[in-house]
């Protein structure tokens, strides 16, 4: 079965192309309207970012290839279960409000630029902060790949090449458009971009819905073909499916909520208001969000029911190839989906990508040169660290074409899952101290390490993360008790 789009036509090659200039021309007027050349102009925008553009940004960074591809093609695979990204998109914002309020309280006061600001300035202990910044960089540069490598998918067969020149001209030259406006315009090109990708997400999704339901029918008629052909997929979890949904809320919610870039856009809000007026709307964005992803994996089991594990991740191209062969609108308004895949990809990328850059930067790579370096200095080193982290990701997308994206959603979560009591029992208990937070980070990264080593990413239903945590918890509270 074919899972490539049907090749673009010229007028709508020119259209997409389009869209790729204007995210270039928006990295040019970042880079105009710049106040200063320091660091915290280029990777927080001065801390002046108002509500609507916190909003998307926020929203386009959380929305990513893993939701439009990833999710669509879990829910293929266990069917109506994977309802469970609902709550657990929900829970990230829940997570949120645990710490960010308190945190962008202490950052405003301190002037953070990355995490590592707030575990040097809440632990005074630099092994700690260089330790928790190589994992998030290890963790979010697995998520880097995985952006990348739905990038390839999602540009395959837009063009009459094969498939392999596609995907990997496709997250080779994705890749570049990202690097050069990020480089340009720093934090303001990445959230005008953001706000840009945000727009045309939304619009992209309602898209989708009207796509869907005009070429297959409705989600009733989909229920009723599942219930006679695989109604396993209409079945809530047994105990065993309940579990991995309780695994799912813990890891995802906690985990998701530290990513860094997310730490860094409750740094960069205007103020206390802006923040909380921003996370109070996210909470209901997964409503209108990945509900669609579910709807669209519903709607592909029911009517294209034959695809194998490895094409199920490029469902929601197959559905867009037979929309366009179904009507000359039905061709349009896939180019416009397309733009939303791509702003989907594109905004968590850059994101990340500019959050990479700014914790070796600043954390692993100032304290090593000290007082050598200039802010000016530092910034043209983390450009230039944008630029290989970005060739090496682009680099492992193209040679880990075949790995599935939900896969790499799971693993970087268990590692960013073991820096929950640094960050959120870190503001709120002033006893927690260095040592048994570093050593509980230790141990919960060997767990997981060894686990996932074992075959073991999950067992009983619960993700490696979550034992890791326990232990993590164990040492890191236990030792910072008082002693009689």
């Amino acid at each position: 079965m074919n899972t490539r789009l049907s090749p673009l036509n010229t007028a709508e090659l020119w259209l997409v192309c389009a869209y790729l200039g204007l995210l270039l021309l928006v990295g040019l007027l970042g880079w105009k309207s710049r106040k200063s050349d320091s660091l915290v102009d280029f990777y927080l925008g001065n801390r002046s970012t108002g509500l609507w553009v916190l909003l998307l940004t926020m929203y386009a960074t959380q929305y990513s290839g893993n939701t439009l591809f990833g999710f669509t093609g879990r829910t293929y695979r266990v069917g109506f279960a994977w309802t469970v990204s609902i709550q657990f998109m929900t829970t990230i914002v829940v997570v949120y409000l645990t710490f960010a309020p308190r945190l962008f309280a202490i950052s405003r006061r301190h002037t953070f630029i990355t995490p590592g600001d707030y575990l040097q300035h809440r632990f005074s202990y630099r092994p700690l902060s260089i330790a928790a910044t190589l994992i998030m960089v290890i963790a979010i540069g697995n998520f880097l790949l995985a952006q990348m490598m739905a990038m390839g998918k999602a540009v395959e067969g837009l063009v009459e090449l094969d498939s392999w020149t596609d995907y990997s001209g496709g997250v080779v030259f994705l890749a570049a458009i990202i690097v050069v406006y990020e480089t340009l315009g720093g934090f303001r090109a990445v959230a005008w971009t953001d706000a840009v990708q945000g727009s045309i997400l939304c619009v992209g999704f309602a898209a989708l819905l009207f796509l869907m339901f005009e070429r297959f029918g409705s989600l009733e008629q989909a229920t009723a073909i599942l219930a006679e052909r695989a109604p396993e997929t209409l079945q809530p979890p047994d105990a065993a499916g309940t579990r991995e949904w309780i695994s799912y809320l813990l890891v995802v919610g906690v985990g998701a909520a530290l990513y860094p870039q997310a730490i860094q856009r409750i740094y960069c809000a205007r103020n206390a208001s802006t923040l909380r007026r921003s996370l109070m709307v996210m909470a209901f964005l997964p409503l209108l969000t990945t509900t669609v992803s579910i709807i669209a994996g519903i709607m592909g089991r029911a009517w294209l029911p034959d695809l194998i594990t490895e094409q199920t991740d490029s469902l929601l191209t197959l559905m867009c190839r037979e929309i366009q062969q179904h009507s000359e609108l039905g061709r349009w308004l896939v180019v416009i989906l397309f733009a939303a895949i791509l702003a989907a990809i594109m905004s968590t990328a850059d994101s990340i990508l500019l959050s990479i850059s700014s914790m070796i930067t600043r954390d692993v790579y100032g304290p090593w040169i000290g007082s050598r370096g200039t802010e000016q200095h530092l910034m043209q080193t983390g450009k230039r660290i944008s630029w290989l982290c970005i060739s090496a990701a682009a680099t492992g997308a193209i040679l880990l074409r075949d790995t599935t994206l939900v896969t790499l959603l799971d693993r970087k979560l268990d590692l960013l899952i073991q820096l929950s009591p640094a960050f959120i029992l870190g503001v709120w208990w002033p006893r927690l101290s260095a040592r048994p937070v570093l050593a509980g980070i230790a141990a919960g990264v060997i767990i997981v390490i060894a686990m996932t080593a074992s075959g073991y990413g999950k067992l009983y239903g619960f993700h490696a993360g979550l034992y890791g945590l326990a232990l993590n918890m164990a040492v890191c509270v236990t030792a910072s008790l008082p002693r009689n």
